[in-house]
């Protein structure tokens, strides 16, 4: 399915002349929609064949019942790996793969790469396809390339992204879901002798004020980018615990607030510490809290540097993680890594964006390299590196589509500690539980429900 668009027809539709500030030239408009998809991903497979063309989202499989909307049945099912990737043969592949997963080959005998056909699942709403066009006009970057300027809309804001700061915007303004959210959500470290201990559980909820369908108005800088709320089920030590995320449009002068409830305590206090490199809240001490979802926060404390786009073999479309007949609990957590039967591997094009400590700033990774899907820009990978200039930690989403409508589950993800032969795995829906479920937007949250106040209700355990 090829979005063929003009760039007259671009203008027409926005109500702009061609005077118009435009964040893009005009032959890079005319772009979008014909060689490339209007997100900005290359419209074609490669010359290999070994990626095809985007035609559209998939279709839901004959088994999904939608009065389950959290059990999806994987639509690959009868698919079986094409090759494996081990320490014996990936210098074949070398190209293909990341620093870190190279690594944890080297490092790891058990670990290997299983790789399936590439399947592009991408899946956005026209409002936010429109906006997307909107902002290739409209939308820019100000102030040390840290705020937006210009107009921008609830779409992919740079889908045409010429450098590294524009695609780490990309991410930060990800399109999932207006809101959506989870019964069941839990969160796994497997420590260096390969015990399996839970390091939280709880329901979760997420909306994102941009995306509202029907919103017309450009972002405001004041306004909440995202608000978050968990409640802990597990383990005993956290049960009752809630905490509220706000992320403001701003994050170098307003940033992330958040806000804890202690049963202990019975009072919500205010958790200044929920950024950069605190530790993760449910990691177990293994991880940050902007390795969540490989980099979640402010861009302000890293120079980032666009390396290209490129094709490497990430984590995609990974049912058989969340299908309890393919892969359960108990088979999913082997030591230093995830059982490599359960995760599946395909090749996709992924911008490529170096990221160094700026002078003056801390952070426990003074270097980054992240991998960002073409498709989804909040589907990709990280190598964390250390002081010595070695991977301290590898991180990576996964990811599947919401084929019964539009959008993506990009929550979850996995942080492989290379220093200390651990891993926790993070936000995931349980094999034997429902995934996550999107919310329709009359039934989402308003923001009195992620509010500080609203957590004291009930919280009592």
């Amino acid at each position: 399915m090829k979005l063929k668009v003009t760039y007259m027809a671009v203008l027409g539709a926005l109500g702009l002349s061609q005077g118009a500030m435009a964040a893009l030239s005009t032959d890079e408009v005319t772009r979008l929609g014909n060689e490339l998809t209007i997100w900005g991903a290359i419209q074609e497979g490669n010359e290999a064949g070994t990626i095809p063309s985007y035609t559209g989202p998939i279709k839901p499989p004959a088994n999904y019942d939608p009065a389950r909307p959290g059990k999806r049945p994987d639509p690959f099912a009868d698919e079986k790996p094409l090759f494996s990737i081990t320490a014996e043969n990936m210098e074949q592949y070398a190209g293909q793969l990341s620093a870190g997963t190279k690594q944890m080959l080297r490092q790891y005998a058990t670990f290997r790469v299983d790789v399936y056909p590439t399947h592009r699942t991408a899946h956005y709403p026209q409002y936010v396809l429109d906006n997307t066009l909107k902002n290739a006009l409209t939308c820019e970057l100000a102030e040390n390339r840290l705020q937006l300027a210009g107009e921008c809309y609830g779409g992919v804001p740079f889908p045409i992204p010429k450098n590294g700061s524009e695609v780490m915007w990309n991410r930060t303004l990800k399109y999932d879901q207006y809101a959506y959210e989870s019964p069941a959500q839990t969160s796994t470290m497997v420590d260096s002798r390969g015990r399996v201990i839970e390091t939280g559980a709880f329901e979760y909820w997420q909306t994102f004020p941009h995306y509202e369908p029907g919103r017309t108005s450009p972002i405001n800088r004041e306004e909440m980018l995202e608000y978050g709320r968990i409640d802990w089920t597990g383990p005993a030590r956290k049960a009752g615990e809630k905490l509220v995320i706000h992320d403001n449009v701003d994050m170098l002068n307003v940033g992330r607030r958040a806000w804890s409830y202690l049963p202990g305590q019975r009072r919500v206090k205010l958790s200044p510490d929920v950024a950069y490199d605190t530790p993760s809240p449910a990691g177990g001490g293994i991880g940050t809290t902007d390795d969540t979802q490989v980099f979640y926060g402010s861009q302000d404390r890293y120079n980032f540097e666009l390396v290209g786009r490129k094709e490497m073999f990430i984590p995609y479309n990974t049912f058989k993680l969340h299908d309890n007949a393919q892969c359960s609990a108990n088979q999913v957590f082997t030591p230093h890594h995830m059982n490599p039967d359960c995760v599946r591997w395909e090749l996709h094009r992924v911008w490529v964006v170096e990221a160094t400590l700026k002078d003056g700033m801390r952070h426990v990774y003074p270097r980054r390299t992240f991998y960002w899907n073409e498709d989804i820009y909040a589907v990709g990978m990280a190598d964390n590196y250390d002081d010595a200039g070695k991977i301290y930690r590898v991180t990576r989403t996964h990811y599947y589509p919401f084929y019964e409508t539009h959008g993506h589950n990009t929550h979850e993800f996995v942080v492989h500690d290379l220093a200390s032969g651990g891993y926790v795995r993070q936000a995931y829906t349980p094999a034997s539980g429902n995934m996550m479920v999107v919310t329709p937007p009359e039934k989402a949250h308003s923001a009195r429900f992620y509010q500080p106040s609203s957590l004291s209700s009930g919280g009592v355990r």
